[in-house]
């Protein structure tokens, strides 16, 4: 097996394990891992990228502090939109009379 062959499957099996995007059904990251391995310039730093992305390496190399997380102006925009964005994922949407108020 190749230098090459070998990146390319490493490369296709970080694909196959990359989670879909349920906002972007025609736009998968994992589509576009499994195009690149077919490249013929692929590099091993460029597995090694891909890799560092599933893994979080720089999620956990330059955590983020808690003030950033939690801004004093709106404490709650990071749950809030976390929570948002899992809740529409599911389908759950907000009633119309908290989005005419502007309650959470």
């Amino acid at each position: 097996m190749s230098a090459a062959t070998k990146t390319a499957q490493q490369l296709r099996t970080i694909a196959a394990f990359w989670p879909g995007d349920p906002f972007r059904p025609n736009l998968q990251l994992k589509n576009l891992l499994d195009a690149l391995a077919d490249h013929p310039n692929l590099s091993a730093q460029a597995v090694k990228a891909a890799r560092a992305l599933q893994t979080n390496e720089f999620q956990k190399k330059y955590p983020l502090s808690d003030s950033t997380l939690k801004p004093a102006s709106m404490p709650h925009y990071y749950t809030r939109l976390v929570e948002g964005f899992e809740k529409s994922a599911r389908g759950i949407g907000r009633p119309w009379w908290k989005i005419f108020f502007g309650v959470w």
